[in-house]
């Protein structure tokens, strides 16, 4: 399965998408931050990127731009997850390089299909 790196600030989430992702058998990284993230993709080179949109010390925003800049990580994927589900939002993510959008909350179930697409749209199983 997949290489994921989720960048989420609350423990809580960034947990349940791990376990989440893990059962459905993908190999799940766990950055606390935008900037961790940056730093952990570079490390890892994983096939997925999920980051919060709102995060201290560098938002999911500002960390997408970053990585969009660094050859060795600039081709991965991102996918936002934000409680923001407005239109605004969803273009700055996309503005920003994500190629998705996936608004929290959400199921477990829910959130397994809809990275199952994501991977199968960018030619990963």
């Amino acid at each position: 399965m997949a290489k994921i790196l989720v960048a989420e600030d609350e423990r809580d989430i960034r947990e349940l998408i791990n376990f989440t992702l893990t059962f459905a058998g993908h190999e799940v990284h766990q950055a606390p931050n935008g900037a961790e993230a940056i730093t952990m993709a570079q490390d890892i080179i994983p096939d997925l990127i999920m980051m919060d949109v709102r995060m201290p010390k560098m938002t999911g925003y500002e960390a997408c731009r970053e990585m969009k800049t660094i050859d060795s990580i600039k081709e991965i994927p991102v996918v936002f997850l934000s409680a923001k589900g407005q239109d605004e939002e969803i273009s700055t993510g996309l503005e920003a390089g994500a190629i998705d959008y996936i608004l929290k909350p959400f199921a477990p179930d829910e959130l397994t299909q809809r990275i199952t697409d994501i991977l199968q749209k960018i030619g990963v199983s």
